[in-house]
């Protein structure tokens, strides 16, 4: 009951950039996606590993421009036109065709295109000519594995999400024995709070320490 009291409290809005943990790894990156929509031809991708954060700041940009997010197997070319578009894992079951039209609308006034992925668009598989020709000449903003700074920054949006208030030492303990990862971040916040609800006991970094064993 209390957990959930928490979880109730605590819940977050939407994707911006405001709370967007930011640090070396990724500053170029949010300095390029923010720069729209001076992006070149209205087209940017956003390439990094999985568990960097592409989607949150591409979600992030997405609220704030307002931008229409499309299935990428499936984009509904019509209804991009004229609007800013985001297309997320766009080197991943991407249709080429809808992709293709997509690039060339987000020139016209009104449009842009931001698209995540985790490898960089020169290798983007594709048989049409026209289509290789755009995606060779893609502006890319990369975004690297987390660093300290921002993973700090994400595990303490996740407790603040959570109500929770761990002492200043449990910070500098988890980060020198995580993984670089945001995912991972969230799945070791989730498991102290639910170990600290089950057995009655505080976040501390004896209970980091017990999860990080387990």
């Amino acid at each position: 009951m209390a957990r959930q009291l928490r979880l109730s409290l605590g819940r977050e809005g939407p994707p911006s950039f405001d709370d967007f943990a930011r640090g070396p790894s990724n500053a170029d990156a949010v300095a390029a996606v923010q720069a729209w929509p001076a992006w070149r031809d209205g087209c940017l991708a956003l390439v990094g590993p999985k568990g960097a954060g592409k989607s949150h700041l591409a979600r992030a940009w997405a609220e704030a421009a307002g931008a229409l997010i499309l299935d990428p197997k499936t984009p509904d070319v019509i209804a991009a036109a004229g609007r800013p578009v985001l297309l997320e894992d766009a080197d991943r079951g991407v249709s080429t065709e809808g992709l293709f039209h997509l690039i060339n609308l987000a020139a016209r006034p009104g449009g842009g295109l931001l698209l995540t992925a985790r490898t960089l668009p020169a290798t983007w598989p594709t048989a049409l000519p026209d289509l290789r020709s755009r995606l060779n000449a893609l502006p890319v903003a990369e975004i690297g594995p987390p660093d300290d700074e921002v993973l700090e920054g994400v595990l303490r949006r996740f407790f603040r999400d959570r109500n929770i208030r761990p002492p200043a030492e449990v910070y500098p303990y988890l980060l020198a024995r995580m993984s670089r990862s945001i995912p991972d971040a969230a799945e070791i916040v989730r498991r102290l709070d639910e170990a600290g609800d089950a057995g009655f006991r505080p976040v501390t970094r004896v209970l980091a320490r017990q999860i990080l064993d387990e």
